[in-house]
């Protein structure tokens, strides 16, 4: 089965690719860091620069042309970077987008539903998948179409969650876990708040028989401990970090445009947040490094960007 992440032949080629070009990184908001930090572990010679586009989050509350048009935007903006690649790390941007970017911007564009949908599939031993998201991921059907590609026997239970993401950019905005790793320690995320949001958003799925469950927005896995203790032991979390960046090592390989070993290494970051203090503080928590060089992005400089150019 062909790939639905990468066109074989992308609409309009960007010329002058090189090797050594960065991979663009984009999330409405923090959790595209863990794909980020994935991507980093395993690819230590790739460049990355990651936008987070704070000031706008979240994106599971708009409406599908919104995201599409921040999409848009961001991609042009990166394309003023000269990027090699473009990994959009929010699952409803790829619900929303995610074939208009392939079609726009002529580098390769991947994105976080089909790898989590892989993943889902070889973690489940009965066949009944959960998968919780944004109410806009949730409405696109993205996740079951994706799941159903590649085994169609496999029954899909989809949630709503839209309390995960405000609940997440709230605790980061606390501070108060900032000098822990939170994928070693697991009272991250595990306040009296945190337990409530999530076992009252949960709670439809207890009884349904799913053993796996899809954690289909990239801020979830640091709320992991507090799913885990709502959902019990039986049941796998499954992230798309992993697989996306296998994908993403594949596609790479495949265009011998992975990065020579010991290659100098950047990363930068960009944020349309207006704390760009805070925002430091919270990625150097998730993606493990400190944040050295980030950039603050108006939401007025993407907009003119994105009016400027013609759409596909």
């Amino acid at each position: 089965m062909n790939s639905n992440n990468v066109p074989t032949e992308p609409a309009a080629k960007r010329e002058g690719l090189s090797a050594g070009d960065p991979i663009g990184i984009f999330d409405s908001g923090m959790g595209g860091l863990t794909v980020a930090r994935a991507i980093v572990d395993a690819l230590p010679d790739e460049s990355i620069i990651y936008m987070g586009d704070t000031k706008r989050c979240p994106y599971g509350v708009r409406t599908r042309e919104e995201v599409s048009e921040f999409v848009r935007q961001i991609g042009f903006w990166f394309m003023h970077r000269h990027v090699k690649m473009i990994v959009i790390a929010c699952n409803t941007a790829t619900a929303s987008a995610l074939p208009m970017a392939q079609r726009t911007f002529g580098v390769p564009v991947i994105g976080v539903i089909e790898p989590g949908a892989r993943a889902a599939i070889q973690a489940t031993r009965n066949g009944r998948v959960g998968v919780i998201a944004t109410p806009l991921t949730i409405r696109s059907d993205s996740y079951a179409e994706a799941i159903h590609q590649f085994d169609a026997g496999v029954s899909v239970v989809s949630l709503a969650t839209p309390d995960f993401v405000p609940l997440v950019e709230d605790e980061l905005s606390t501070g108060a876990y900032l000098h822990d790793d939170w994928r070693h320690n697991n009272t991250v995320f595990m306040s009296e708040q945190a337990r409530s949001v999530v076992g009252r958003s949960l709670e439809p799925l207890r009884g349904s028989g799913i053993d796996t469950l899809v954690l289909g927005c990239t801020h979830y896995p640091l709320l992991a401990p507090a799913i885990r203790a709502t959902l019990g032991p039986g049941v796998r979390l499954v992230s798309s970090a992993e697989e996306t960046t296998r994908e993403l090592v594949e596609t790479l390989g495949r265009r011998g445009q992975l990065a020579p070993e010991g290659s100098p290494v950047t990363y930068r970051f960009a944020t349309t947040a207006d704390d760009i203090t805070a925002f430091a503080a919270a990625g150097q928590f998730i993606f493990g490094r400190t944040l050295d060089s980030i950039e603050k992005v108006g939401t007025d400089e993407l907009e003119r960007l994105g009016a400027s150019r013609p759409r596909a």
